[in-house]
């Protein structure tokens, strides 16, 4: 027998499988069936007419635009066939997860040859026409995309924006204890940050209660136009960082194919049945150490089976195969005969009957029924999605007998909330967060379950330390990795939420960025059914980040979250617990959602009853009566707010402008649902341009006191009557060590600059209010001189209370 170590020197024979697993038939069967998904992917990018090239390739048969990628995608259907192998040889449960970008070829192709394509895309037939009608629609207006898109079917990781497979990987095994993912991890991927974090995964996994990830690193040798790093460290170097990171690496290494089959077939036999070691005995002995899973290391040409050389330049294991091999098809007659012969080498008349239809010898390879990888319902995981079991919130929020009086942490009570959510659902819920679970005021949870830790344990950890193997709380210092997690556990069907802080989860904005997108597509599938919504409490925000100073002041994820689609997208700012308590039991029975509630964690003020709350905050936006004087009549003067410190210090300017000026009708108004200020055709819980006009009127100045950066509220607002007389006041990057109050005046969003403001903007007092003004402005010099002086802020200040209006 050939050795490996023949076709690459830098092998080493004790790591990878040698002795022949396959039989003559298996491996017929195996090669037969790759070679039909690498001709379908070559089609996809190159063919518009003659899918089979029953008469000779002409340049009309050629799309007019060569979109797609080649180089990933031959190594893609490579595993994937081997996937099925074990499928069927284990009865397993798996799903397959492609990292690279625009790899779709390479996964497209076996899931159509499955049969799963056809099954959701009729069209899509088994024979010469579904084939045409599969070609035409890659890279094609109205047609699908390059990447693992949500049309793809068991596709649960979309792979445009690399980085993510991973943590996609171990969320979708987290309480699902007979499934294994395979995930493909590309060597350009493998450079990224969140990438490198995520292989951490695997101390976080319970062999007890959830299912396995199978980690295959595919070296190919190249990005788009430059070598990969991992592909260019010796074996050692490799061996030694996926040791170190806490697995047992094989290597399967070649380009010979009948070589490869073999080592790849025993390989994941190995792999599989370590996995099944691993499980049985933590499953029936009881076995808590840590284990060391399998990863594979899977080193083959980049673009493997297509033409050696162009214009004698190297294309098979170059860089210059990694999209479009042969871009000149149409122009250049050379290189259309060089392409008939690519296609021609994969010998289609074996592959395909005459009818165009898999022969029966390589389609028996696939799985059957839901065991097939595109039809495997956790990869459209709200098939098995189980509603979610919520006691009744309303029992644990406060008691507001007066707004404005009693302090409370607003989140807090929702710790307490999610403990017995905990509790009701012990298998399909966790809370996710970067080591900050306590520090948001959640440690409640604690009550009903732990931290996952699978490290070692020292013997101060039982002094407060909250850790055990068998936790509900993933806490993890990458929020790359937290939601990987969190979105691989809800789109295989289970619920959650991400707790962190308002200036550190931009580090997941282009993340979130992705699964917006993916929930836009998925939404307009009839075939996906719906997921969990995806939830983001946002804490220690801006207002309360006095202490830590400018690096931890950024309210601008609100930003981001407003840029997408309002069909997916929603942003709560409750005032209050009970209205967090009401906005949180909204958003865990929502599905097809991206869910941003911002409170913050310290103690504030509470405002409303829950029956208040709850009306509040099915409404949206409301006027709050109590804090008005307008009742009536026609308002002087709107103040607005969203936010739990802006709402504080709106109420505390009404009352400064009513002492002084008890004729002025104000009109009150506080808005949890900030995306309700748009219209209707913008966000489906808009206010109509009728109801926005009665309640900001159309001619009164507005003051909004906002939480985030005050341009958001004008782009939402840029249509409505009276923008003109919106005046926001928020975060305008005024920031340092500062005091609660000092950090309010910096960025005037403080009782005195409202006030002032009001006196401003309301024509009858800009002369009467001059001598209240000049108060106004003496006591912000004086609460400046008290801060700085005593490293606090004036007593008055901080414990202020409202006072009903007269």
């Amino acid at each position: 027998m050939t050795s490996l170590s023949t076709i690459n020197p830098n092998l080493h024979s004790d790591s990878t499988a040698l002795s022949p697993t396959l039989t003559p038939s298996e491996l017929h069967q195996l090669h037969g069936f790759w070679r039909a998904c690498n001709y379908l992917a070559v089609g996809m990018i190159y063919l518009r007419d003659n899918p089979l090239l029953r008469e000779p390739l002409q340049v009309e048969h050629i799309k007019n635009r060569l979109l797609g990628h080649w180089g990933t995608s031959p190594g893609l259907s490579f595993i994937y066939t081997h996937v099925n192998r074990i499928i069927n040889k284990y009865d397993l449960n798996a799903i397959y997860l492609a990292g690279p970008g625009h790899g779709a070829p390479g996964v497209l192709a076996p899931v159509y040859l499955e049969g799963s394509y056809t099954d959701i895309y009729t069209d899509k037939t088994q024979d010469t026409a579904g084939m045409l009608a599969f070609f035409r629609q890659f890279s094609f207006p109205g047609g699908i995309g390059s990447h693992c898109t949500p049309e793809t079917p068991g596709s649960i990781n979309e792979g445009g924006e690399l980085g993510y497979c991973i943590s996609h990987a171990y969320g979708s095994v987290f309480d699902n204890p007979d499934l294994i993912s395979v995930v493909v991890i590309g060597d350009g991927e493998a450079e990224t940050g969140p990438l490198a974090t995520a292989w951490h995964s695997n101390k976080f996994l319970d062999p007890r209660r959830d299912g396995a990830v199978l980690p295959i690193l595919h070296l190919n040798g190249y990005k788009i136009n430059n070598p990969t790093v991992l592909a260019r460290i010796s074996h050692e170097e490799l061996d030694s960082l996926l040791r170190g990171y806490g697995y047992t690496p094989y290597f399967v290494e070649g380009e010979d194919p009948e070589l490869m089959h073999q080592a790849m077939a025993a390989t994941l036999d190995r792999c599989i049945e370590q996995i099944k070691t691993i499980q049985s005995r933590a499953r029936d002995d009881g076995d808590t150490t840590r284990p060391l899973y399998p990863a594979i290391v899977l080193r083959s040409p980049k673009g493997w089976t297509c033409p050696q050389e162009l214009d004698g330049h190297k294309l098979e294991g170059s860089w210059r195969s990694h999209q479009v091999p042969l871009k000149e098809v149409k122009q250049r007659p050379e290189q259309l005969q060089m392409l008939s012969e690519w296609l021609h080498s994969y010998h289609p008349e074996e592959l395909f009957d005459d009818n165009g239809t898999l022969r029966s010898e390589f389609r028996m390879l696939a799985p059957q029924g839901k065991q097939r990888m595109g039809s495997n319902p956790h990869a459209n995981g709200g098939l098995i999605r189980q509603v979610l079991r919520l006691p009744d919130f309303r029992h644990y929020g406060v008691d507001v007998s007066v707004p404005g009086q009693l302090e409370v942490s607003n989140t807090y009570p929702l710790g307490v909330f999610m403990r017995d959510i905990i509790t009701a659902n012990p298998h399909n819920f966790r809370l996710f967060g970067p080591d900050e679970t306590a520090s948001n005021q959640l440690q409640m949870v604690y009550e009903a379950t732990k931290k996952v830790w699978w490290g070692e344990y020292l013997p101060e950890d039982a002094d407060g330390a909250e850790l055990a193997p068998d936790g509900r709380v993933m806490e993890m210092l990458s929020e790359h990795t937290l939601e990987g997690w969190l979105e691989g556990y809800l789109l295989t069907g289970r619920h959650g939420l991400f707790s962190t802080y308002e200036a550190f989860v931009h580090i997941i904005d282009s993340m979130f960025n992705q699964h917006a997108k993916w929930l836009e597509i998925s939404r307009k599938l009839s075939w996906r059914a719906d997921v969990s919504s995806l939830n983001l409490l946002i804490t220690s925000t801006v207002w309360r980040q006095d202490h830590n100073g400018f690096s931890h002041q950024d309210p601008g994820f609100l930003d981001v979250v407003a840029n997408k689609s309002a069909e997916v997208v929603r942003i709560f700012l409750p005032p209050d617990v009970n209205c967090l308590l009401a906005i949180a039991n909204t958003c865990f029975k929502s599905t097809n959602q991206i869910n941003t509630i911002v409170s913050d964690k310290q103690a504030h003020l509470q405002y409303l009853t829950m029956d208040a709350a709850i009306a509040h905050c099915q409404k949206g936006i409301g006027i709050w009566e109590w804090a008005s004087t307008d009742r009536g009549v026609e308002p002087d003067l709107i103040i607005a707010c969203a936010g739990d410190i802006p709402t504080q210090e709106a109420l505390a300017a009404t009352t400064i402008l009513h002492a002084e000026f008890p004729d002025l009708k104000m009109r009150f108004i506080n808005v949890v649902d900030l995306l309700a200020l748009q219209q209707p055709s913008e966000y489906v819980d808009g206010l109509s341009d009728r109801d926005f006009d009665g309640l900001f009127t159309t001619n009164k100045p507005i003051i909004f006191n906002f939480h985030g950066y005050p341009w958001l509220i004008h782009r939402l607002t840029y249509r409505r009557k009276n923008h003109d007389n919106l005046h926001v006041r928020g975060y305008k990057e005024k920031g340092n060590i500062n005091t609660p109050l000092e950090l309010a005046i910096n960025n005037q969003i403080d009782r005195f600059s409202i006030a002032i403001d009001a006196i401003d903007r309301v024509a009858k007092l800009r002369v009467a209010g001059a001598h209240t003004k000049e108060q106004l402005k003496n006591r912000q010099i004086e609460c400046r001189q008290y801060a700085y002086t005593n490293g606090i802020d004036l007593p008055d200040v901080t414990n202020w209370r409202w006072k009903p209006l007269d």
